[in-house]
């Protein structure tokens, strides 16, 4: 039996970084959490220990801080590219280098003070190879709800059915999408206002016959709004709303009480992206 060791990567997971810009009395604020993935030359490590091509996380962690205090933290993919650009041409063990960022809206409260925004969460991943650079940004979190234009019929029927078909319900989702840009520049700021307005507006205008019908809406939007987008991923939990029965108390329930569940929920996930030139 032949045993050898298959894909592996290494880096520095959830660097917490906050940068206050003190340009002049009125502070800018960005919040974010950064992740370094490397990947390339580094069987020698696990095989036989040898540390010599191995950079160690801690000083992966230390870069972020030093980049931040160097360049500052504007538009997160561009952070992204700088730190991941480095990582490749910096070490020579080093093929492949993903830094994923999260990062955290605060509301001004004043020149210096700020609230922490709750809701959705701004995402970007940059992947640099030797021959190849990927950007891509994302939002979490955005919770949507629709309380009517939605329904849910005509769906299989099987020996454990129970669930009742809807001719109008609650539909309510918590988006989580990716985009994949066609370039490696742009208005990154812009783009991503930009999509999360297709995707809400998607969302919003969609008369829904199922969550999936839905998702695809959303990733078309976008795509037909936004030319610098190659495709969009989503994920969207169905954030599920159930009638409350009020008979037992002598009261209707004409649509207007529900309880909300957290879990179990249905998750619909998919890709929608252009085709390929020549492709019907």
């Amino acid at each position: 039996m032949t045993i050898v060791l298959g894909a592996n990567q290494y880096g520095k997971a959830e660097t917490r970084l906050v940068r206050v810009e003190r340009g002049g009395p009125r502070h800018e604020l960005r919040d974010l959490t950064v992740t370094v993935v490397l990947a390339g030359d580094l069987a020698a490590t696990h095989l036989t220990g040898d540390n010599s091509q191995v950079l160690p996380t801690d000083s992966q962690k230390n870069t972020v801080y030093a980049f931040a205090r160097q360049h500052g933290v504007d538009q997160i993919e561009d952070f992204g590219l700088l730190l991941a650009r480095h990582f490749v041409s910096s070490q020579a063990a080093i093929s492949r280098a993903r830094v994923d960022l999260s990062e955290y809206a605060w509301q001004r409260l004043g020149p210096h003070s700020f609230q922490r925004a709750g809701g959705a969460t701004r995402t970007a991943t940059v992947t640099v190879t030797e021959s190849a650079t990927v950007v891509e940004s994302g939002v979490t979190g955005l919770v949507v709800l629709n309380s009517t234009d939605s329904e849910f019929t005509g769906y299989v029927k099987d020996p454990y059915t129970t669930l009742p078909e809807a001719k109008d319900r609650i539909l309510a989702t918590e988006v989580n999408a990716r985009w994949r840009h066609a370039g490696v520049e742009g208005d990154w700021a812009g783009s991503y206002a930009g999509v999360r307005a297709a995707l809400v507006a998607a969302f919003v205008e969609t008369y829904s016959l199922s969550l999936q019908q839905t998702l695809y809406a959303m990733g078309r939007r976008v795509l037909e709004e936004r030319p610098e987008i190659a495709e969009v991923r989503l994920s969207l939990p169905n954030k599920h709303h159930l009638l409350v029965d009020l008979a037992p108390f002598g009261l209707d329930n004409p649509g207007e009480v529900f309880v909300a569940t957290d879990r179990p929920y249905g998750l619909i996930e998919g890709t929608v992206q252009r085709a390929e030139p020549g492709s019907s």
